[in-house]
């Protein structure tokens, strides 16, 4: 071979060796970010070429899917009880992609999940028609149906655990939205989610997990907590040193209490009542460091609490003066929290100090019903000890029983609770947040803990608070969650 063709030879093998590295590149290296790219419509054709898998509640469907007219897009999702269930599954459209348990468990849903493989497979040689697995949840439709109802019209959330597993059982948020209003490809779809995100009332937030609010006095268990953790207090029936007023340290301003009696009253009663000066005192007693450090064991400040979908983070203030950690200790100033936080409070004190890491999916299922993943309890923390948790439940179930939660009870139950109702707005001057965290509690344990938080509503000023508003609510949890064992 002369040298003119050996240089093109050598050339032309570079080009071929060239193309077989990119080749092998795209197919191999880069083939899910390509799978995954927004303009690859060929996935998304694919995805909706058959049924999707269900998500499960109660061992009933919530979601299904339909067939449509479109010539690619060939079945649509669809959701029952749509807006109640929301929070929970979240939205997967033709269009505007998913989220939440529609996105997280996609592979599993649309059939494509590397664990379903086998399935495929056999769905090859037999012929069968490609299908997608379900995803069976932790949530209990009656204590769903009571948290959606009793919000109601209000815009607010409600968040419930079993305390002795971490499995959440409602997770309700108000405003709401029904996600087959834009699962397909029409101009309706189209109009529903402009309408939807144009909504000020944000209907598409998801308030039990991605909104964080000022908890208000149902804090004050956090801080009743590290208080007897840290032995600022020894007996809960002992009068405390609380001056009335009492004057926030380094300031000159007082510390308003709502309630009368306040003045040295022991940690028992001030929780009864909410003594803000006393709970004020305490957490200023502890210090903020030990303050911030009970906090985080009930997972305040970390930003990767799963359930699977993600939670906002719940934020106690590390860097705060003394005045704002004694403000903070009543649940105010830069304390923020969400349902979901503040019902993982209560069920860490109803469990007897132990916090279950929250979650929602109880098992993956192949679409021919063969469990392929169960998950199971896993303790998250260890906040308080069982004698101090056992302290704050007798606490809180005064709280009930002859102080500001009396709208809770339930006859024959032994139920503990706090009321909060925190101030937001410049100068206070929106309405407040009317909270209400509570646990029902039988022989065997506690078999609910919720967290409730009215937002807003149609009532006036004077009249919203935990107790008036978001009591009932965690009451008809309570009792649908009672109802079904």
């Amino acid at each position: 071979m002369n040298k003119p063709l050996r240089r093109i030879a050598i050339f032309c093998g570079i080009l071929v060796l060239a193309l077989m590295i990119r080749d092998n590149w795209l197919q191999y290296v880069r083939a899910d970010e390509l799978n995954d790219h927004k303009l690859n419509k060929r996935v998304e054709i694919e995805r909706y070429a058959h049924e999707r898998g269900n998500i499960i509640v109660d061992g009933q469907a919530v979601t299904g899917s339909v067939e449509t007219e479109d010539t690619y897009y060939k079945y649509k999702r669809t959701y029952t009880d749509g807006s109640m269930w929301a929070p929970v599954t979240g939205y997967a459209s033709q269009v505007f992609g998913a989220n939440q348990l529609e996105k997280l468990e996609d592979g599993i849903l649309s059939g494509n999940s590397d664990q379903l493989f086998f399935d495929r497979t056999m769905a090859m040689f037999t012929g069968d028609k490609k299908k997608g697995g379900n995803v069976v949840t932790t949530l209990n439709g009656k204590a769903q149906k009571a948290a959606f109802e009793g919000l109601g019209k209000k815009k607010g959330a409600v968040a419930a655990i079993d305390p002795k597993t971490g499995k959440i059982l409602a997770l309700a948020s108000t405003p709401s939205y029904d996600p087959s209003s834009f699962a397909g490809r029409l101009k309706d779809d189209e109009k529903a989610w402009v309408s939807l995100n144009k909504d000020t009332d944000k209907p598409m937030l998801n308030r039990a997990l991605r909104e964080t609010y000022p908890p208000g006095s149902t804090f004050k268990v956090v801080t009743a907590a590290a208080a007897l953790e840290n032995g600022a207090v020894d007996d809960i029936d002992a009068a405390t040193d609380t001056p009335e007023p009492y004057i926030l340290p380094g300031t000159q301003t007082p510390m308003v209490n709502h309630a009368s009696g306040c003045k040295n009253a022991s940690l028992n009663r001030a929780m009864e009542v909410s003594c803000n000066s006393v709970f004020a005192k305490l957490g200023d007693d502890v210090t903020r460091d030990k303050m911030v450090e009970t906090a985080e064991k009930f997972g305040f400040n970390n930003g990767e609490i799963d359930t699977p979908v993600r939670a906002a983070t719940s934020v106690y203030d590390k860097d705060m003066s003394r005045d704002g950690n004694a403000q903070s200790s009543i649940g105010q100033f830069n304390t923020a929290a969400t349902p979901l936080q503040m019902a993982m409070v209560t069920a860490a004190i109803a469990n007897d100090g132990r916090l279950m890491k929250p979650y929602m999916i109880d098992s993956l299922v192949s679409p021919d019903l063969d469990v392929i993943q169960q998950n199971e309890p896993e303790e998250m923390s260890r906040p308080l000890s069982a004698e101090n948790a056992q302290l704050l439940q007798q606490m809180m179930e005064n709280v009930v029983e002859r102080g500001t939660g009396g709208n809770a009870a339930i006859n024959g139950v032994k139920v503990g609770g706090k009321t909060g109702t925190a101030q937001h707005g410049e100068n206070n001057s929106k309405n407040p947040y009317a909270w209400f965290i509570s646990y029902a509690k039988g022989a065997d344990g506690s078999p609910v803990a919720v967290a409730v938080v009215v937002e807003d509503s149609e009532a006036r000023r004077d009249d919203i608070s935990g107790g008036g508003l978001a009591a009932p609510i965690a009451k008809a949890v309570m009792k649908a969650v009672l109802d079904d064992k």
